[in-house]
């Protein structure tokens, strides 16, 4: 099994996360970062050490944060269909 399907069944999901962010010698120039990982919603540790890392080690000031977050493993959706599909 491929790690990323053992984090899903463990309770990931996907985040997808939008930082802006700017230079301290480009005040005025406001740049984006986007940013998708598996995380655990409501509280997010993997974004949290992404910005414990972010504010440590890069210059960059940040602005703000979107975050989108899904789980990709759930109950299913099924309609049923009136009529008959013939497959050869």
């Amino acid at each position: 099994m491929s790690d990323d399907l053992l984090k899903q069944l463990r309770g990931y999901g996907l985040a997808t996360v939008e930082i802006h962010y700017y230079m301290p010698d480009h005040p005025s120039l406001l740049q984006l970062f986007l940013w998708q990982h598996y995380d655990i919603a409501p509280h997010f540790p993997e974004l949290n050490r992404f910005l414990d890392h972010w504010r440590r080690e890069i210059e960059a000031v940040l602005h703000s944060i979107r975050v989108a977050h899904r789980h990709l493993i759930g109950p299913t959706e099924w309609r049923a269909v009136d009529g008959i599909i013939t497959i050869q």
